[in-house]
């Protein structure tokens, strides 16, 4: 019986030999690629205090003068010191760029803002502020000219600042590719691509001024690499059939370390007395058993994780779409300024039971936030304040507010369900860096496993929707597959421990392999032997 088993082990180990070592080196390669990072100079950037002296045109009066009756949100934006309404006419749709000086659309202007974001987080905020002095740029006052320059000299700061790189390609994405996956979840996004050695592209998001992704090309040779070895995308043709096959694969592997433990403690090896090829044996079969714990635990994990991939990813169907009417849109700065009583970054609009209000960010947040956040990789919201468009009363609570009114919609539970609300700045295990919007309000309910909802409020979206019966996979992939248990120690000894229990599976598999094809050569060898005699 023993032999029987021994025998089964040795089989099933030479089927998971090449799939466990190509997992195994790619996870070796993981965290070399996760630090390695096109260079960028920052992923967030600090908002900018509304400056109303350049805004001479309303809201309103722009959307009347092109004809807009009704749309489906705004935002303030600025191109240097040039300001517009970004205004989408329809939700997910690309935006109109309506001039604050005198309504003019701004032609191209969601590809040329895309650029003017790219281009400060690739070289910094304050990169952009001198742009080439020549005169088309020189202003021009309201009353002289202001029908094309405003216009002009956004689309000159964007296209004929020689400064830094230069963009050598702009194109949107409404759908995931192979370069930018699912799991950088926003869309749409602009792929800005700069004329530089290391072949840098900046993904941005413009309807939230936010930075999506960046690729190089020396983390798109690693990225290639990992995707072909250890996420198989070479069965990406079979759709649902790559995880089919990788859980199979993955719980065989399970199977076989399992055999391997079992036959270890159930057997002894032999006395090599000399025999060098008994002598590896032993070698192999003491070293395979403090691997074989980390061979569990990444093949548990990694089936657990491929079959819950099964379970369909809709998040992206739950947001907010408003229809505004222009004749409602009659904002008033100077009131709005004075209701909320701090510096105004930026202006939208919700509905909250059918009544509308302007939300409205502040800045008296940003300043401690600002030196903070790259070091801890929390992102403190700057204030959101909620203002009644008709009375211009402020909403007591108003973000915490709209925050479970958008989770009541997403998951149709009764707002007395609500155990729980809270703000989320940090990524954490239950709410993790693939989810990518921060921050968010989690919504806590006592219905279906205690579900929880977070919702992002600037962009009206659902971020993400756990509940208990989540959590099983999410740490077993977080603490098993991930070394999330070397926390403790921080990234560095996260990354080593992985590397190398990744590099103790190479030599695991290599020694085996090497033992296994020695064995049968000398057994071919002494049935020649044999023949001859």
């Amino acid at each position: 019986m023993k032999k029987k088993l021994y025998s089964i082990h040795r089989t099933l180990s030479l089927i998971i030999a090449i799939p466990v070592l190509l997992w195994a080196v790619s996870g070796f390669m993981h965290p070399l690629m996760t630090n390695i990072r096109p260079a960028v100079t920052t992923q967030r950037l600090v908002p900018e205090q509304v400056d109303s002296s350049r805004l001479h045109m309303s809201l309103q009066t722009a959307l009347q003068l092109n004809h807009i009756d009704s749309f489906s949100n705004f935002r303030l934006i600025h191109i240097d010191t040039t300001w517009f309404y970004q205004v989408q006419v329809t939700e997910n749709k690309t935006p109109v760029y309506l001039s604050a000086v005198n309504g003019k659309v701004l032609t191209a202007g969601d590809w040329l803002y895309a650029q003017y974001l790219a281009k400060q987080f690739l070289e910094g905020q304050q990169f952009n502020k001198t742009v080439l002095v020549s005169q088309e740029m020189i202003p021009v006052p309201v009353s002289e000219g202001a029908m094309h320059d405003c216009c002009d000299a956004a689309t000159n700061c964007v296209l004929k600042n020689n400064k830094g790189s230069k963009v050598t390609g702009v194109s949107q994405l409404t759908a995931f590719d192979d370069e930018y996956k699912y799991i950088n979840r926003l869309l749409p996004v602009y792929k800005v691509a700069f004329d530089r050695e290391d072949g840098i592209r900046i993904y941005v998001e413009t309807t939230q001024d936010r930075f999506a992704f960046a690729m190089d090309n020396k983390r798109a040779a690693f990225d290639i690499v990992f995707r072909w070895l250890h996420t198989w995308a070479w069965l990406d043709f079979t759709g649902k059939g790559r995880l089919v096959v990788i859980s199979l694969v993955a719980l065989l592997a399970l199977t076989t370390t399992l055999l391997g433990i079992y036959i270890f403690f159930t057997t002894r090896s032999k006395n090599a007395k000399g025999n060098t090829l008994v002598k590896a044996r032993r070698r192999h079969r003491f070293t395979s058993i403090a691997a074989a714990t980390f061979t569990l635990l990444w093949t548990f994990s990694g089936a657990y994780h491929a079959l819950a991939k099964f379970r369909e990813d809709n998040r992206d169907q739950f947001f907010i779409e408003n229809t505004f009417h222009t004749a409602d849109a009659d904002l008033d700065l100077a009131k709005l300024q004075e209701a909320v009583q701090h510096p105004v970054t930026n202006i939208s609009m919700v509905k909250i039971n059918n009544e509308q209000y302007w939300q409205v960010s502040t800045g008296h947040h940003m300043a401690a936030h600002t030196a903070d956040m790259m070091k801890d990789k929390s992102v403190a919201p700057s204030a959101v304040s909620y203002v009644n468009t008709q009375t211009y009363v402020v909403l007591p609570q108003g973000d915490e507010e709209y925050a479970r009114y958008m989770a009541t919609r997403f998951s149709k539970n009764s707002p007395s369900s609500i155990t729980g609300t809270a703000v989320v700045t940090k990524f954490t295990d239950e709410y993790n860096f693939t989810d990518k919007r921060l921050p968010v309000w989690k919504i806590s309910y006592k219905e279906h496993h205690n579900e929880r909802l977070y919702v992002e409020t600037t962009s009206g979206k659902l971020a993400s929707r756990v509940d208990d019966t989540d959590i099983p996979e999410g740490y077993s992939f977080s603490v098993f597959h991930k070394h999330h248990f070397m926390d403790w120690g921080g990234k560095t000894a996260r990354d080593i421990s992985t590397m190398f229990w990744a590099l103790v599976q190479v030599l695991m598999v290599a020694v085996g392999l090497i033992l296994y094809f020695r064995a049968r050569k000398r057994k071919i060898n002494r049935q020649q032997q044999t023949v001859e005699i």
